[in-house]
């Protein structure tokens, strides 16, 4: 019997228990540590890295830096007309600086007031002419009018250029068309207005080469009169070390237009007087 049930507590005990009862009752602390060292451990998940955000620092400015950047994005009027090409002017191009000038302080009729007609104009220089050959173009009968001109304190054309320096290469260069002409400088370098009035008033002269500044002076004290006057040239086309024309010049530009309006327009309405634009 004893056997028995002996066999019978074994078959019931459940997987993992003591071998004995003694065992099951002297044995709890070890079975404890067993349970202990037989559970298996949780592994602590890895944490995953977070991506990091990722700054480009950009190195500070200095002065210094920053003028050579001005420098490099400031166009200069010089690089932009040096990759341009040079076009002739046209006597629109005239009308049009014209009405920009005086669209802030004129009115609308007042702007149309100084609309010139075609017949005002001369054949524009096209780039390819002498200052000689464009002047035998624009006036094929030069010696006739020369010999026929005989009053003082005018002149048959006036050359108007932006410089002293200019005038004098100007009166170079036409020395095949002017012939046994009188010219006359009217610029202010080393010349004084009432000079260039006492030689008006003594002698005869044919052509004025000069500056609208001079010009308009000489008008003002009474030295130059353009009744006679049957042909007015603008140095239009040519430029100077920084690439400017005349008219690209502030000053130049006003004075020209003061110039007109002294009664060079009226002429040129009345069709008493041409312009050219060389």
């Amino acid at each position: 019997m004893a056997d028995d049930l002996g066999d019978e507590w074994w078959e019931n005990q459940p997987a993992g228990a003591a071998s004995s009862p003694e065992a099951s009752e002297g044995g709890g602390e070890d079975t404890e540590v067993m349970q202990q060292e037989t559970v298996p451990v949780p592994v602590p998940a890895k944490k995953t890295k977070q991506p990091k955000e990722c700054f480009l620092i950009q190195p500070r400015k200095t002065k210094e830096d920053s003028t050579k950047t001005r420098k490099r994005r400031k166009k200069k009027i010089t690089d932009v007309l040096a990759k341009s090409e040079p076009k002739p002017g046209t006597p629109a191009d005239l009308q049009q600086l014209m009405k920009d000038y005086y669209s802030s302080s004129r009115s609308v009729i007042e702007l149309e007031e100084l609309n010139l007609p075609d017949s005002c104009f001369l054949k524009a220089n096209d780039l390819t002419h002498s200052l000689s050959s464009y002047l035998k173009e624009i006036c094929p009968k030069w010696v006739k009018l020369r010999k026929n001109h005989s009053e003082k304190k005018s002149v048959l054309m006036l050359i108007i250029c932006s410089s002293a320096i200019r005038a004098l290469e100007l009166i170079r260069s036409m020395t095949a068309f002017r012939g046994d002409s009188k010219v006359m400088k009217l610029f202010a370098k080393h010349i004084k207005v009432q000079e260039q009035v006492k030689l008006l008033e003594k002698r005869v002269v044919h052509l004025g080469v000069g500056t609208p500044g001079r010009i308009k002076e000489l008008i003002k004290q009474g030295g130059l009169n353009l009744n006679p006057l049957k042909f007015l040239v603008f140095d239009w086309n040519w430029r100077d070390q920084k690439l400017r024309r005349m008219m690209d010049i502030p000053e130049i530009r006003k004075e020209v237009f003061e110039l007109l309006e002294m009664g060079v327009l009226s002429l040129c309405k009345s069709e008493s007087l041409k312009m050219g634009l060389f």
